[in-house]
């Protein structure tokens, strides 16, 4: 697929006089019409609800219009629970699932009510005691161990994940669960990241739905939910086709008519937790070329780094890049793409083909919508960059601002030396 920044040099370059390279930009239109669609595929299950990972894009402005189309929240911390908890988020629209998880984390989403879904057989004891009861609505993350694969193309191997109960584990955490008063039970399963192929959730939903009849036979526990998380991914590079959630939705239909409804297990919500597919597709980074360097290689040095992007140094990630207004030039320059900081590994692209680029144009790096703000850090005392939100009326509206040197600084609440010199630096960030 042809890769297209959702917003127009003349507006960008419209929005960079308010908001400073670099920035995050999301585009809202873009963000509904996604939720309205996999609203629709999955409109053949009453009790469908997607819960959002919040882990994605933790933006309570983004998450606020998800939530307009009856979104969760799918939270894995405290923090993240807070968030949720503070967006008006309670009881069954908050998803917690978390692994080696604290005490007061457990705690937290019992206050709040959320749906609790636990990631090993030893949790069941530490989870009691910590909030001195077992919810009456559980649910269990299942890992089936092996591979995970759809025709000759290994998609994953769960066997090497850390998540997850084996088999005989959640047929026994049901039936511990089961005699310490829980009632309803939920599966979930996560067995592949970022899978580009309308084949991979009916093929999840068969190994889950297939469990589920075997654990509701077996312990004769209330099965209410089964959660196929997330997985859905997106096509970063050109050369790929999106999925298609109508098709993926009816895929799932299928596979539910033929396993649960024969079980007499109709009545079973379908759960999802999507990141990536929600909002990454609906996010750029906005950067500006300001050093060129020509040595063994060429590099285009830009005003973002890995604080602001980390997939591609992490695991050499490809993000696609567009030189604004020079969409229709050559591709006949190669380059690495790098940031500042202190690490070779600090590159948006290796040896990318792009146009000509002058030092002041702007380039679009696209597909950071989830994955992108949320994984940043702070290495070399960098501060994060704005968030900004494309309204649909064609607005720009600032939905996080940029950090200064005084946030940075505020952690140290005993510095007293140098004040004087974080407030002259505030003025030059300024």
């Amino acid at each position: 697929m042809e890769k297209k920044p959702f917003v127009s040099k003349e507006k960008l370059d419209e929005i960079i006089q308010e908001f400073p390279t670099p920035f995050h930009l999301y585009d809202e239109k873009g963000i509904r019409e996604n939720a309205r669609a996999l609203k629709e595929a999955f409109a053949w299950n009453p009790g469908y609800k997607e819960y959002f990972a919040v882990k994605a894009t933790p933006n309570p402005f983004l998450i606020q219009i998800l939530k307009e189309y009856g979104c969760g929240c799918d939270c894995s911390s405290f923090t993240e629970l807070m968030l949720s908890g503070a967006m008006g988020m309670k009881g069954e629209d908050i998803m917690f699932s978390s692994n080696d998880t604290p005490a007061e984390d457990f705690q937290l989403a019992d206050r709040l009510g959320a749906i609790i879904n636990l990631d090993d057989i030893t949790h069941i004891d530490f989870l009691e005691e910590a909030i001195g009861h077992i919810p009456e609505t559980i649910s269990c993350r299942y890992n089936p161990g092996g591979v995970f694969q759809i025709t000759n193309d290994i998609m994953d191997n769960p066997g090497d994940a850390k998540y997850g109960m084996t088999t005989e584990q959640i047929t026994e955490a049901f039936k511990i669960l089961k005699s310490k008063g829980a009632k309803e039970f939920g599966i979930h399963a996560f067995l592949a990241s970022n899978t580009v192929t309308n084949e991979y959730y009916p093929m999840l939903a068969e190994v889950l739905f297939k469990t589920a009849v075997k654990l509701k036979e077996e312990t004769g526990v209330h099965i209410k939910f089964i959660n196929l998380s997330g997985g859905i991914g997106i096509p970063y590079r050109p050369d790929q086709e999106p999925n298609d959630i109508r098709v993926i939705g009816e895929g799932v239909r299928k596979v539910y008519e033929k396993v649960l409804v024969p079980a007499e297990m109709g009545d079973v919500a379908i759960y999802t937790e999507l990141g990536r597919f929600m909002m990454g597709p609906y996010g750029c980074l906005v950067t500006k070329a300001i050093h060129e360097k020509h040595t063994h290689k060429e590099y285009i040095g830009v005003d973002a780094c890995a604080v602001n992007l980390m997939r591609p140094a992490m695991y050499g990630a490809y993000h696609h890049i567009t030189v604004m207004g020079k969409e229709n030039e050559p591709c006949d320059h190669k380059y690495d793409v790098t940031g500042s900081l202190c690490e070779n590994n600090d590159k948006f692209a290796i040896d990318r083909m792009l146009p000509k680029i002058d030092m002041g144009d702007v380039l679009v790096i696209h597909d950071t919508g989830a994955h992108g703000f949320s994984m940043g850090y702070n290495y070399n005392g960098k501060l994060k960059s704005a968030e900004v939100l494309l309204k649909e009326d064609g607005t720009a509206q600032l939905i996080r601002r940029a950090e200064t040197p005084a946030d940075y600084f505020a952690t140290f609440d005993c510095f007293e030396i140098g004040k004087e010199l974080i407030a002259e630096s505030e003025k030059i960030w300024k």
